[in-house]
């Protein structure tokens, strides 16, 4: 078994991709902690934002995840690479091939991945997150040793799932009464880091959750509770949902994403609870009500 801390306890070379987005600041701030400075890099797509991951002392690569020859100088004498999952502007499937491909091809002995908690791969609603799982098969079928990180929703994004007004007008989500275990981004990424750099890759998954999942009723309470007006939550059905939603001008493609999400959210895909992230974090995830008032400021 390879470890990511071998048996002489000489750390090995972590790459992180994706390293400015929210996920992978996060990650790279807790390996800082965790690791020597120099055993760990990054690689950023933009030029210009190269300097604020310099700033902090890490070896740095431009590229993205159509650049297989800049993947390849990237990966240079590395030995764990995390793959964040890509966005799903262009062939994003490709764009996982292409990494994990390289990693082979560079000598890199372990890789990482940035997964989804969900519940039944065969009756996702939201196409897109099958390619999660495509993704996690060409892992394990590349030989390389794997650890996938499925992240639960990001509780992060209930601002924009809610919507601006949400204190005048309450929420209005076609998801019944289904529930979701959403968890802080930058939480999952401390676990993730903690994970990359004292543990072993051992071909293990994580599923990172919090202690509890929430209902879009959950979530209208607590509003309610921190704000002192009350927020009701409506769950309407798909149409109704679509006739509120088109006269803000929202793209029809995102109006479609936004609609499967809610429906997997229905159908119980995003309800599995486990304790995999407090064990990684080394304390309790933050709870609906902290996250809810520090997000909506309140």
């Amino acid at each position: 078994m390879e470890l990511c801390i071998n048996q002489k306890q000489i750390i090995m070379q972590i790459l992180v991709t994706g390293a400015t987005g929210n996920l992978g600041n996060s990650v790279i701030e807790t390996l800082l902690k965790n690791i020597p400075i120099q055993n760990i890099s990054a690689l950023v797509r933009e030029e210009e934002k190269i300097s604020e991951i310099k700033a902090k002392g890490i070896n740095v690569f431009q590229g993205d995840y159509d650049n297989v020859s800049a993947l390849k100088s990237a990966m240079v004498n590395v030995d764990t690479v995390l793959l964040i999952s890509a966005g799903d502007q262009g062939d994003r499937m490709q764009q996982h091939r292409n990494v994990i491909d390289a990693a082979k091809k560079s000598g890199v002995e372990n890789i990482a991945y940035t997964s989804r908690a969900m519940r039944n791969r065969e009756t996702l609603a939201h196409r897109l997150m099958e390619e999660h799982f495509l993704t996690e098969d060409y892992i394990k079928a590349s030989g390389l040793n794997y650890t996938i990180f499925r992240n639960t929703l990001y509780m992060d994004v209930l601002p924009i799932f809610v919507g601006k007004q949400v204190f005048e007008r309450g929420i209005f989500q076609p998801a019944g009464d289904g529930k979701v275990a959403f968890a802080l981004r930058k939480e999952m990424g401390q676990a993730m880091a903690n994970v990359l750099s004292n543990e072993g890759c051992e071909n293990k998954t994580y599923k990172f959750t919090n202690n509890e999942a929430y209902s879009f009723y959950d979530i209208a309470k607590e509003l309610t509770t921190l704000s002192g007006k009350e927020v009701k939550y409506h769950p309407v059905d798909i149409s109704t949902f679509q006739e509120r939603m088109r006269p803000t001008g929202i793209p029809e493609p995102m109006l479609q994403k936004v609609v499967e999400f809610n429906t997997d959210i229905k159908n119980g895909q995003e309800d599995e609870i486990t304790n995999d992230l407090e064990k990684k974090l080394g304390r309790k995830p933050t709870t609906l009500k902290e996250g809810l008032k520090t997000l909506f400021e309140l």
